[in-house]
C-alpha cells in the first residue's frame, strides 16, 4: 500500500469549503475539481484521498489567487511560494533554510510573523497571525505548521523529529487528526503557535537540488499531504505488515504476531498500551485503500472487493458503508463524473 493511499478527513475538505464561500468562490467548481459532491461533504465522518484534497486547495488558490486561503490579514498570491522555495533551495542548512523562509514571508506579507529561536537544546520555530481572526477553523494555522515541518524535511531528506507542536487555539474538535500529521504531542491554547525540535538539527545540510525542486512544485500541495501517518512502534509495525500483506482477509494477529517474533497475547497488550487494536488497524488499512481504489474510475467495485480480500461485493458494500456512512459506488459515480 503507497503513501497515498492514506485518507484524511472531510473535516478539513469542509473547512476548505467554508473558506471558499467566504471568498465567494464556485462551490460546484470547487467539488467537482476535486472529485467530490454535496453529500459527500455533508458526511463528517467520511475520509478522502489526499489526492482529493490536494486538488481542492489548488482549486480555491487558483479561483482565490491566494496561497493563505483567504485567511490572512493580506492576500498572498499564488506562486509566492515557489518564488521562496527557489531561494532557499540554495542553502547551505537547515538553519539557514528557516532564516530565509522567515526573512522572506516577513519581507513579502504582513498577514504573518515567522521567526527562529535557539533556546538551549530547542529550536522553536514559531508564527504568529496578524489577524488571527481571519482563521476561524485554525486551518490555516494547521496547514502552514505542517507546510514549515513537511517542506524543510524534505529539502534535508529526512524527517524533522520534532518534540513537540504548540498552537495559540482551542484544541479543535478533529484533535486525533493532529496525530497523523505531526509526529510529536501537540499543545493548544499556548502563547505561540510554533515547532519545537533538537537545536542540532539545524546543522543538517541540504541534499534537494533545483531540478528536484521544481518536481516538488508541480506536484504540490500533494507530496505534503501524502507523508505516512506518525504512529506509536507497535501500532506502526502492525500498519506495515497490513500494508505488505497480499490477502488482507487472511491477515490475523497471529500472523503478524509471529512477523514481529512476539506472542499474540504480547502484541495485543504491547497495542493496548498504545491504544490501538488489531481489528480497527485492518480495518483502517482496507478503508483507505478502498477510498484510493474507488477514486480511480479504472476499478470496478467488484475487483476492488476482490482486492481487498472480501467474499463477495456485498460484504464489501456493507463494511464499506459501516465505515464511511457511505455507498461505494458514491465514489464511483463521482469520480466518473469528474472524467
Amino acid at each position: 500500500m503507497g503513501i497515498e493511499r492514506y485518507s484524511i478527513s472531510i473535516h478539513f475538505a469542509r473547512m476548505l469549503m467554508n473558506a471558499g464561500r467566504r471568498l465567494q468562490l464556485d462551490e460546484a467548481v470547487l467539488l467537482n475539481e476535486a472529485g467530490l459532491n454535496r453529500r459527500m461533504l455533508d458526511n463528517a465522518h467520511l475520509r478522502i484521498t489526499p489526492d482529493q484534497f490536494s486538488r481542492l486547495m489548488r482549486a480555491v488558490w487558483r479561483l482565490a489567487d491566494d496561497e493563505f486561503l483567504g485567511m490572512g490579514a493580506q492576500r498572498c498570491r499564488q506562486g509566492v511560494f515557489a518564488i521562496m522555495a527557489k531561494q532557499v533551495v540554495h542553502s547551505r542548512n537547515l538553519h539557514s533554510v528557516y532564516y530565509k523562509l522567515s526573512h522572506f514571508y516577513n519581507v513579502v506579507n504582513d498577514s504573518l510573523h515567522l521567526s527562529l529561536e535557539v533556546v538551549g537544546d530547542d529550536a522553536i520555530f514559531s508564527m504568529k497571525l496578524k489577524d488571527p481572526a481571519q482563521d476561524p477553523d485554525f486551518l490555516l494555522r494547521g496547514f502552514l505548521l505542517l507546510l514549515w515541518h513537511r517542506f524543510p524535511s524534505w529539502l534535508i531528506g529526512q524527517r524533522i523529529s520534532l518534540k513537540h507542536v504548540a498552537f495559540d487555539h482551542p484544541a479543535p474538535k478533529h484533535l486525533t487528526e493532529y496525530r497523523l500529521m505531526f509526529p510529536c504531542p501537540a499543545k493548544f491554547d499556548q502563547p505561540v503557535t510554533c515547532l519545537v525540535f533538537d537545536a542540532a538539527a539545524l546543522t543538517a545540510p541540504l541534499v534537494q537540488t533545483p531540478e528536484a525542486l521544481r518536481i516538488h512544485l508541480k506536484r504540490a500541495p500533494f507530496d505534503w499531504f501524502t507523508r505516512p501517518a506518525y504512529y506509536p512502534v507497535y501500532t506502526r509495525r502492525v500498519l506495515d505488515y497490513l500494508e505488505r500483506s497480499e490477502n488482507l482477509a487472511e491477515a490475523t494477529i497471529q500472523h503478524a504476531a509471529l512477523e514481529l517474533h512476539l506472542t499474540d497475547r504480547t502484541l495485543r497488550r504491547k497495542l493496548a498500551a498504545e491504544g490501538s487494536q488489531f481489528q480497527r488497524l485492518k480495518d483502517g488499512v482496507r478503508r483507505d485503500m478502498a477510498i484510493h481504489y474507488l477514486s480511480q474510475t479504472s476499478m470496478s467495485i467488484s475487483l476492488v472487493s476482490q482486492v481487498l480480500g472480501f467474499s463477495e461485493p456485498s460484504a464489501f458494500t456493507r463494511a464499506f458503508r459501516q465505515w464511511t456512512g457511505e455507498l461505494p459506488r458514491t465514489y464511483r459515480d463521482v469520480a466518473r463524473d469528474r472524467k
